[in-house]
């Protein structure tokens, strides 16, 4: 069964937004000014390890939190999201330490997909 492997959070304020989920909810941020983007690190309640996220700059109004969800197969999960009735809003691509996080999208919801991990990179 497939779950969600991180999420992305835009924010037109970034230290704001920072400052409110760190308070709020304890989360931890790992800044890279260079692109403007923070790496996320979440807990449970317990205080393991939860799902990581991150955070840049919204773009335009339009955007919103979007969840990656880890599939075996890129190829046949973006085959299926047609199959379903879905659409692919962008074409597959190489993002960070994942080698494939396509949007896609339902008539009521935007979400991504995660192939493998590159190999010798670490979450």
């Amino acid at each position: 069964m497939s779950t969600i492997v991180h999420f992305d959070v835009p924010a037109e304020n970034i230290e704001r937004v920072k400052k409110f989920y760190s308070v709020l909810l304890g989360w931890k941020f790992e800044s890279y000014p260079e692109k403007e983007y923070n790496l996320i690190t979440t807990t449970d309640l317990e205080g393991a390890p939860g799902i990581g996220g991150g955070m840049g700059k919204r773009m335009d109004l339009t955007q919103h939190i979007v969840n990656y969800f880890g599939v075996k197969s890129i190829d046949a999960s973006l085959q299926q999201v047609k199959t379903l009735g879905g659409s692919i809003l962008m074409n597959k691509m190489a993002v960070l330490r994942w080698d494939s996080l396509p949007p896609t999208g339902t008539p009521r919801a935007i979400c991504s997909v995660c192939g493998k991990q590159i190999p010798g990179q670490s979450s």
